[in-house]
């Protein structure tokens, strides 16, 4: 008998999803119409589980899955699920911790570049006929240069550095933000997250900070000031969006990148309606390379834990 698998998110990439079938029993919760009347009824048959960083797995779910032997994150978000409880039960939870990386310090630059160049204005204004009707070059408004720019990074992880030598390449001047000084790092470092701001012309926030909320608030946005920029492929609670939405309408910021979301897929009006505003929808690691890698790295964990093996990403064992 295959050793039974419950997926709580689906995997985009079909030969992954080809591999989880041939290998073991899938059981796909989200497409269930009675999902929590499943578990009740066959969560004790359970031997792994499969989840997203934003869906992660409740404790209320774990308890219900006794004979669980990894929780297998596919993504590299944990704070929706309980780390503690998992370490108390020896149960591993992993995540595709690196695959992301270089995906989501390529669309940081890419939202800076984008909101400093306004393309999505500039994209809109063509598709819609605009240029043919208003030809002049005073039309469109003169956008801000990126190249040269004072970078400030919070959160000097994998991505914060991927996104530095990104920034590097187009000669801008790195400074950045963390809990502490890092010694291998070769940028500045300044303590304080508002004294950043004000020294800075764009802010980047590449933090994975589980715990943290709302430490860019309307004081950060000030200190940044009206030609100052922020990008988030972080969490969406990192900001208060309700200082920034009040920033952008007044004028006192020169424009936002976000990827992430307060409460996602909810976006605030403000911001989808603010020309100073390039949005995504949560989409940082979706790529073909990076999904298919992040999915490889799923079934290495899930294999791993049910040979009796310790999972290379384990972050709770």
């Amino acid at each position: 008998m295959k050793p039974r698998v419950l997926q709580l998110n689906p995997i985009l990439i079909p030969e992954i999803n080809e591999e989880l079938a041939s290998l073991y029993e899938i059981h796909k919760l989200f497409e269930m119409a009675d999902p929590q009347g499943w578990v009740r009824e066959h969560g004790a048959s359970i031997d792994a589980a499969i989840t997203g960083g934003h869906t992660g797995i409740s404790r209320s779910m774990l308890e219900q899955l006794p004979g669980l032997k990894v929780v297998a994150v596919n993504g590299v978000g944990t704070d929706a699920v309980d780390l503690a409880y998992c370490a108390t039960r020896a149960l591993p939870v992993t995540a595709t911790l690196g695959a992301l990386t270089e995906d989501v310090a390529d669309l940081a630059i890419g939202l800076l570049i984008a909101a400093c160049r306004n393309l999505c204005a500039g994209d809109r204004f063509v598709r819609e006929g605009q240029w043919e009707r208003f030809p002049n070059p005073s039309a469109i408004p003169l956008a801000r240069r990126f190249s040269g720019m004072r970078v400030g990074i919070v959160g000097m992880g994998r991505v914060g550095r991927a996104v530095a030598v990104r920034a590097e390449a187009f000669g801008c001047p790195i400074s950045y933000t963390d809990l502490r000084h890092m010694e291998d790092v070769p940028h500045r470092f300044v303590p304080a997250l508002i004294d950043l701001a004000r020294e800075c012309d764009a802010l980047v926030l590449c933090a994975a900070a589980d715990k943290a909320e709302g430490i860019v608030d309307a004081s950060v946005i000030e200190a940044l000031g009206p030609k100052g920029f922020l990008i988030n492929v972080a969490r969406g609670r990192l900001v208060r969006e309700d200082d920034l939405t009040e920033a952008l309408v007044a004028g006192r910021i020169a424009g936002v990148g976000l990827d992430v979301f307060v409460d996602e897929p909810r976006v605030p009006q403000a911001l989808r309606e603010s020309e100073r505003a390039t949005l995504q929808a949560h989409r940082a690691s979706a790529t073909w390379e990076t999904r298919t890698a992040m999915g490889r790295m799923v079934l290495d964990s899930v294999a791993q834990a049910l040979a009796g093996q310790r999972p290379a990403m384990s972050l709770t064992t």
